[in-house]
């Protein structure tokens, strides 16, 4: 009798398939910012725990719907087909029917809203006015008549949104307050979650053009808009030196400069390659910049607090 060993492949594509789905090398968008913001509470006083896994699970939540949502409407309106470069496409590639990634997303939006009660409960509810402003974006940032992200200023509002404004709540949830450091220290992170975007829409470029978007790559061209994604860079690292000069970031935050070859390899990479797939090493080069830099910078803070 010969065995059917079919379904455990299937199953394990399948898992391949969803995970893929909710594209993880994003989701770090939204890690990153909650421990920074949870880091920089410290001085403060002691951690609530409940509310820094809360408002964690909730961001990463929404990021994963955000992502889903960017899946249905590039295959409504044709962007996605089996021949697209990289992991978007699940639905064109492998079959997943449109209603239910868009159903998925609208159930993850629905956890984060319970999710949201908890924390509102423990912190203040008008975080319900400014966690449903963030749904909102998160939803038009690929739906609706003019995605935000088919326009200039998507990587703008990447950057706000799913950084400055996701440390700046978690810092509030354990502080009640926010606090000219915690404005400051953000802002290196809103850049480079914004360059995540970039960074994807340099490598999508001349597909991005011929379906009428008009991102910050289109309007640059490829050559300057690599030149922004280094200035970018740039401007992070040296952002951080300037707030240890000035007293307002520890020393330690200076072992953000361990992310620098990422970084390189990120504008490198780039440079050297104009064929999309060839980009792509790139693209995570600049998300794993985002994670590294970000991950650190929430360590200086924690080891300047105990020093």
């Amino acid at each position: 009798m010969q065995l059917n060993t079919q379904p455990v492949v299937e199953s394990n594509r399948g898992f391949q398939v969803w995970w893929q789905m909710i594209r993880p090398h994003t989701l770090t968008a939204a890690f990153v910012p909650v421990l920074l913001g949870t880091a920089l509470s410290l001085k403060h006083g002691n951690i609530h725990f409940g509310l820094f896994f809360a408002m964690l699970i909730a961001s990463l939540l929404i990021q994963a719907a955000t992502n889903m949502f960017n899946e249905y409407f590039d295959f409504k309106r044709g962007l996605d087909t089996a021949q697209s470069v990289g992991i978007g496409g699940t639905i064109v590639r492998d079959g997943i029917k449109p209603k239910t990634v868009l159903n998925l997303a609208f159930g993850f939006y629905g956890i984060a809203l319970l999710i949201g009660v908890y924390i509102c409960a423990n912190s203040s509810w008008w975080l319900a006015v400014v966690g449903l402003i963030c749904m909102t974006v998160g939803y038009f940032y690929t739906g609706g008549p003019l995605p935000i992200a088919y326009t200039p200023f998507g990587e703008i509002f990447a950057g706000f949104f799913m950084g400055m404004l996701i440390i700046l709540i978690s810092f509030f949830i354990q502080t009640g307050t926010i606090d000219l450091t915690s404005v400051l220290v953000s802002v290196p992170i809103m850049v480079l979650v914004g360059e995540i975007l970039l960074a994807n829409n340099i490598r999508d470029l001349d597909g991005d053009k011929e379906n009428g978007r008009r991102t910050v790559a289109i309007h640059l061209g490829k050559k300057r808009a690599i030149y922004l994604l280094a200035g970018m860079f740039t401007f992070s690292y040296l952002w951080v030196i300037g707030l240890i000069i000035s007293g307002i970031a520890p020393i330690w935050t200076a072992i953000v400069i361990l992310s620098i070859p990422k970084a390189i390899k990120a504008t490198k990479g780039f440079i050297e390659n104009s064929v999309p797939i060839q980009m792509a090493p790139a693209m995570k080069a600049t998300a794993q910049t985002n994670t590294i830099f970000g991950f650190l910078l929430a360590i200086g803070i924690f080891v300047g607090h105990f020093l």
